[in-house]
């Protein structure tokens, strides 16, 4: 892929996970643990990860945590996203690389979730300046493994459908 296609895609995918995560602060979740989100937009992020890389993965998050505090308004929200962005894409990439073999992109999802809620666990610990905080994470950890198995469900989909859509440079993967 030409540098001009590929900067292209990395623009629409950085569209496609800021408007998941405008679209996911919209919707109240009163069922969920407080704290607690969806992850809409990992599964562009992980559907980055997979198909391009770490490089274009940490891209997209950091650019998606940027301009979402730029429509938001919310620095302290953009920390929070910043943080958990940088260490789920870290967590994802080294299970991805390493242990690729044992992991479905179900799994992957799953580490990156709870990598995220980790991640913002340690910079609310900072916030409140409490390590007490930490008492909150299994919940998280909890809500984290529902919600990441159903993006690694929503990534798989997307991952088949985008290799089978573009081909190009896709053509040469196998994917089942």
């Amino acid at each position: 892929m030409n540098k001009t296609k590929h900067m292209i895609f990395l623009s629409l995918l950085v569209a496609g996970a800021l408007a998941l995560s405008v679209l996911e602060n919209m919707i109240p979740l009163p069922f969920i643990a407080p704290g607690a989100r969806l992850g809409l937009s990992n599964i562009v992020i992980l559907s980055t990860l997979i198909l391009f890389g770490f490089g274009d993965a940490m891209i997209v998050g950091l650019l998606k945590s940027v301009l979402l505090m730029l429509i938001s308004g919310g620095v302290i929200g953009f920390f929070y996203s910043l943080a958990g962005s940088i260490l789920s894409i870290i967590a994802m990439f080294l299970v991805k690389q390493y242990f690729g073999n044992l992991f479905s992109h179900i799994g992957i999802s799953i580490i990156g979730a709870v990598a995220h809620n980790f991640a913002q666990m340690l910079v609310a610990s900072f916030v409140v300046q409490n390590i007490r905080i930490f008492t909150y994470l299994p919940i998280l950890i909890l809500t984290g493994l529902f919600t990441g198995y159903f993006v690694g469900l929503s990534v798989i989909f997307i991952v088949k459908h985008m290799i089978k859509t573009i081909r190009y440079p896709f053509k040469e993967w196998k994917y089942e």
